[in-house]
């Protein structure tokens, strides 16, 4: 049994950044994480032993400092905060703001804004909490469901798949010949390159292992991806949840991670990987 590991996988930069910005804060001043700073435990046990506070509504926050979580929250949210005479700190990726900054021009360009993407997820909320009016989809079916508008203004959670927006995106010009669809790609290139990484992987592997938060919705959506192109796809959070039945008459088991899963994880269950596989080689 061999084992692979997929291209560009392990934390992207704005989880990182994030990271650092909380427990640099936090050494000096107590600080609260307002939501999850990123959707995997190992991280936010982590920053809880470093006396990280996390809530997830405002009236909760006892203390002085406040941070916007990597997805980013809308300006009204922020402004509330300020408003209660706390300090915001802000870890908002860069690549988020680009969505943020996206979507606003469309609507104030008179688009009808239409985000691709999960409705109740934390980003999605903060790329729409300023709108007035405004649509959420993630499939076919919402499409359907959308009122004619004269113009469109698509734009995209940065950790959709692109495959997915793009095809989203054919389906509203298709279903609305007269209206104009404007499409500004919002996905974010470490989600990109992670995809097609994934893909390239799961096409030359027998078994691919997704590492990954269990909330983690760019980790979700990587298994998504490595099943359209290998039967036998698994997704663990930690090297215990691997088991051996999984690995039975594998030639090739490839492995590939979320965004915001720490490098110490993946290696770890890369190290239980070769464990099992030595194990597999001995009893043959």
């Amino acid at each position: 049994m061999n084992i692979i590991r997929a291209e560009h996988m392990g934390m992207c930069f704005g989880v990182r950044d994030a990271i650092t910005l909380a427990t640099k804060e936090t050494a000096s001043t107590p600080l609260t994480i307002l939501g999850d700073l990123v959707h995997n435990e190992t991280v936010l046990s982590n920053l809880r032993a470093h006396g990280i506070k996390f809530e997830q509504e405002i009236e909760a926050v006892t203390t002085d400092s406040v941070m916007i979580t990597a997805h980013g929250a809308s300006e009204k949210s922020i402004n509330e905060i300020k408003a209660r005479g706390l300090k915001v700190l802000e870890a908002t990726c860069p690549l988020v703001h680009f969505a943020h900054r996206s979507v606003a021009e469309l609507a104030r360009d008179g688009y009808h804004p239409v985000i691709i993407g999960k409705r109740d997820h934390v980003e999605v909320r903060g790329l729409t909490g300023d709108l007035k009016a405004f649509d959420v989809v993630l499939s076919e079916a919402d499409i359907e469901n959308l009122q004619e508008r004269a113009r469109f203004g698509i734009a995209a959670q940065t950790t959709q798949p692109i495959e997915k927006v793009q095809r989203l995106v054919g389906i509203v010009r298709k279903k609305f010949p007269n209206s104009e669809v404007r499409f500004v790609d919002t996905v974010c290139r470490p989600t990109k390159q992670r995809q097609f990484a994934a893909v390239e992987l799961a096409q030359k592997s027998d078994v691919v292992v997704v590492v990954g938060g269990a909330h983690s919705n760019n980790t979700h959506e990587l298994v998504k991806t490595c099943g359209r192109y290998c039967p036998r796809v698994h997704h663990v959070q930690f090297a215990n949840d691997l088991r051996s039945e999984w690995f039975e008459n594998a030639g090739i088991v490839g492995i590939t991670a979320g965004t915001s899963t720490p490098d110490s994880t993946i290696n770890e269950v890369e190290q239980a990987l070769r464990q099992l596989a030595d194990n597999v080689c001995n009893r043959n």
